[in-house]
């Protein structure tokens, strides 16, 4: 299952920052577990939105060269606010540095101006499938396509 974790990219500055949007409902179907009486979203879930959101920066720089970016590591990360339905996380993720496949960020989440969590070092990999396997191409391609799809929905 995907969870898309992003719900609108409000700006963009290849090469350096994103500034997007994750508004919480009650209807997450995560949330009728975390917790039934007390819904928050999980702290995993709000790293991974930076996480998004940081790949989504990515694929804009570097103009859909790989098909596949993915988290490598996350360090020095501090969870300071709950994320209830009805508030918006605003996340902000900037690159740090590019070495090779890796891409280092620094990102946030905020509700209403006060940080929900922060990140020192995010560091996401980028790749394509037939990097190592070349009849992955064409699946390569078909992602790099839908991703583009999905972001003319994301940012306006």
């Amino acid at each position: 299952m995907y969870f898309s974790l992003i719900d609108k990219i409000d700006s963009l500055e290849p090469g350096k920052r994103i500034v997007a949007t994750k508004s919480l409902s009650l209807a997450e179907e995560y949330l009728q577990d975390h917790f039934p009486n007390f819904p928050v979203m999980p702290g995993v879930l709000m790293l991974e939105a930076l996480t998004q959101a940081s790949a989504w920066l990515i694929r804009v720089t570097e103009n859909f060269a790989h098909s596949i970016v993915v988290l490598k590591e996350a360090r020095n990360v501090k969870y300071a606010r709950f994320v209830e339905p009805g508030q918006t996380l605003v996340i902000t993720s900037e690159i740090v540095k590019e070495e090779g496949n890796l891409v280092t960020f620094q990102a946030e989440g905020s509700v209403e101006g006060q940080n929900n969590l922060g990140v020192k070092k995010l560091i996401l990999c980028r790749y394509n499938l037939s990097d190592t396997e070349p009849s992955q191409e064409i699946m390569d391609k078909k992602v790099i396509a839908e991703m583009r799809e999905r972001l003319k929905i994301l940012y306006r």
